[in-house]
């Protein structure tokens, strides 16, 4: 048995979802950049230690500030009055959900009046060197799933670089480290050039990576078209084309 023998369940996209993807990706800079105009792209945290946060090891508590940050940014603009982005619902992504934030924005569609966009929040350092090289984004076999339970799924990465530093509280005498945002970008996981997508075989199915975060080239491609793309990567792996079969036919991709 080969790929091109199966019969597979084949994940129809709707007419619009380029202007819909673009959509979500755009509102969702939109607010990061509202937010950041805003001043309000500081993190603090204070601390009792003497010398402040440990910098050299800061990277590994930035992701869990960064993605609270987000948060609060996409709920501010929800509760904001005059809300331009036509955003109607922010949750925070439950544990082990492949999205970190997922918003719903109020658009106008044939068949739909609302569009859907799950966030993946990664946060990256401005100081660390090789920051944003390779980071595990998600799950081989849960996005490959996702896409055929929803053709219209809009997985957006939206990679955060932050920079810290620390300062004394005059006051308190107290050391606080302050987080900052520094920059930002948005991309639909789909739009993601080939080259840049790299297929990791450790840790279960194994896990899909982003190259360098901070250089990402974009190829349109369909629904259909980036599940062949996802198997290839897995298949052309040392997973190999049985462990693939293993897959595929546990989460019901052929008929």
């Amino acid at each position: 048995m080969a790929y091109d023998d199966l019969t597979f369940k084949i994940p129809v996209e709707s007419e619009d979802y380029k202007e819909c993807s673009d959509f979500v990706v755009a509102s969702v800079e939109g607010i990061i950049q509202d937010a950041m105009d805003a001043g309000k792209n500081k993190i603090v945290i204070n601390t009792n230690l003497k010398k402040g946060i440990p910098m050299e090891n800061v990277n590994k508590i930035a992701g869990p500030f960064i993605e609270a940050w987000a948060l609060e940014m996409f709920q501010d603009a929800l509760e904001d009055e005059n809300n331009q982005y036509h955003l109607i619902n922010v949750e925070a992504g439950e544990r082990l959900n492949m999205a970190d934030v997922i918003l719903q924005f109020e658009v106008i569609r044939k068949r739909m009046s609302s569009i859907s966009g799950y966030v993946d929040v990664k946060a990256t350092s401005r100081d660390i060197p090789n920051s944003g090289k390779s980071p595990n984004i998600t799950s081989f076999a849960r996005i490959r799933t996702a896409y055929i339970r929803d053709p219209d799924y809009i997985f957006v990465i939206l990679s955060i670089k932050h920079s810290v530093f620390s300062t004394r509280d005059k006051n308190t005498k107290m050391m606080m480290g302050v987080m900052e945002v520094v920059d930002f970008k948005a991309y639909d996981l789909k739009y993601i050039a080939d080259s840049d997508i790299q297929y990791n075989s450790a840790l279960g199915s194994g896990q899909i990576q982003i190259k360098d975060i901070h250089y990402v080239a974009l190829e349109q491609r369909n629904t259909w078209e980036f599940c062949q793309l996802l198997d290839r990567k897995c298949i052309s792996s040392a997973k190999g084309f049985d462990n693939w079969l293993r897959y595929a036919k546990q989460n019901g991709w052929t008929k």
